[in-house]
């Protein structure tokens, strides 16, 4: 498409906006296309002009002293693309990853009366809206219980069976990656003591472990009690709160691995249709059936495990609307302490990227309807919104939502995105959050892939000493 600015600066918004409606157009200033959007400043006057193949729609508007220049030519570009397009994103023009704190910062801003109206008036939808508050409710609730020598642990394993279609992480699949999980568990261990030493010098309190990927269940039994064998002998883990792992493809959970994880204290799991329908899951490329989910399922209840989430794909290619919220009702029907609405988001690395159809209005509508369905029905069963964020590239340019029952929200998913304390993270790909009482946060990245991780291990170890160095100038 052919994005033009002329005479402001407010670039950077216009991008986000045409986003929004044009997920997967590749922006230019000049040229030929069908897809043309103008905007336009001439002293205190704005105009933005759009045309989307035969249809054409202007708007203007006047800049009166005090106004957001960026954010009124948003607001006029909404309007003008929601009548040539026929679509209105329903976060307005708001595209923060984040709601429930933007939410929280208005509320402390303007009162909560307030920020409601801050968000009407940048175009969020009413339901939206109210979703925001009571993610923002629920999140404050146990932020409030954070202290300001919490961290948490996030211990990254980038392997899985294989590669999802909608998948955009670094992961790889054992096929192509096999020969590396030994030696990468080998080296994530002495990271891991290494996380372990700082935490302890500087009298830090670990809150939560979170074991993400990649499937982590990937490892065999012996792999997984070799890492929790080595948190268990150089964290202090009197202070946890939470230990989750995920066991997200069924087809990678046994008796063995689920015991292993039980011994070594943890205590909430997550196994992931995705969706219930075996058509769909092959379609997008996840090779694992519903039956094996109900498998795994029942496996981790004889194991012990009475926190468990459900992750769901809304959107995902050939999923119809009663399809998916079957699979709502049938993961409330198992009891499910938590379960987790994902809306697709087509990334760069994703193999459905190029799949134009995903983000026409009839797909965009029924995504939407399954978002809406799952709220409805999940609320109506005892569960709440807890933890909310957002994608670029997204479905309907929707949310992604976790709900949980009452004390069953997963605490680590709350301070993550919250940036609430300090994340330590090992492995590749894996990044640490350092945040300091004053709310700055500096990032520390490690090796992107597997092979960079090993092969660069010494730099590794010797990054980590920046946490010394940040908790030493706080």
């Amino acid at each position: 498409m052919i994005l033009r600015n002329i005479n402001h600066d407010c670039a950077y918004h216009t991008q986000k906006i045409a986003t929004m409606f044009f997920p997967l157009e590749k922006m230019k200033e000049s040229g030929d296309d069908n897809i043309e959007v103008v905007c336009e400043r001439a002293d205190n006057q704005i105009s933005v002009s759009a045309r989307v193949y035969s249809k054409e729609h202007t708007l203007c508007d006047v800049l009166q002293d005090g106004d957001d220049a960026a954010r009124k030519i948003s607001l006029l570009m909404y309007r003008v693309l929601s009548e040539v397009t026929g679509f209105a994103p329903p976060w307005g023009i708001l595209y923060g990853v984040r709601p429930a704190r933007l939410m929280h910062a208005s509320v402390e801003k303007y009162g909560e009366s307030g920020a409601k109206e801050r968000f009407r008036s940048d175009l969020v939808h009413p339901e939206k809206i109210d979703l925001a508050l009571e993610v923002m409710h629920r999140e404050n609730r146990i932020i409030s219980l954070s202290r300001p020598e919490s961290f948490s642990l996030y211990v990254s394993i980038p392997f899985c069976p294989t590669r999802c279609a909608y998948c955009s992480f670094v992961s790889h699949s054992i096929e192509n990656a096999g020969a590396l999980i030994q030696p990468y568990v080998d080296l994530l261990c002495e990271e891991l003591k290494e996380i372990a030493k700082a935490a302890r010098d500087l009298l830090l309190r670990l809150e939560t472990v979170y074991f993400g990927g990649g499937t982590p269940t990937t490892l065999s039994a012996e792999q997984l009690s070799k890492l929790m064998q080595t948190i268990g002998a150089h964290f202090d883990l009197s202070t946890l709160r939470e230990y989750t792992v995920e066991a997200g493809r069924p087809d990678t959970v046994t008796m063995e691995k689920l015991d292993t994880l039980m011994l070594h204290g943890a205590d909430r799991i997550s196994i992931n249709p995705q969706t219930f329908s075996d058509t769909v899951r092959a379609l997008a490329g996840r090779l694992h059936t519903t039956q094996q989910t109900l498998e795994a399922y029942e496996m981790a209840r004889m194991a012990g495990f009475d926190n468990i989430n459900m992750d769901f794909i809304a959107g995902l290619s050939g999923e119809s609307l009663e399809s998916f919220c079957a699979g709502i009702d049938r993961a409330a029907a198992l009891g499910a302490e938590s379960v987790t609405v994902h809306n697709l988001a087509l990334k760069s690395a994703a193999r459905l990227v190029t799949e134009r159809e995903f983000f026409d209005n009839t797909q965009k509508n029924a995504t939407a309807g399954m978002v809406d369905y799952a709220y409805r029905a999940l609320t109506s069963q005892g569960y709440a919104p807890y933890y909310m964020y957002r994608q670029s590239k997204s479905l309907g340019n929707l949310e992604n939502v976790g709900y949980a029952k009452d004390g069953r929200e997963c605490l680590y998913n709350i301070f993550m995105m919250d940036e609430t304390h300090s994340v330590f993270a090992a492995g590749a790909g894996a990044v640490t959050k350092l945040k300091s009482t004053y709310h700055h946060i500096e990032r520390v990245y490690n090796y992107k892939y597997p092979y960079e991780y090993i092969d660069n291990f010494g730099e590794v170890l010797r990054r980590k000493a920046r946490i010394y160095d940040f908790y030493g100038n706080i």
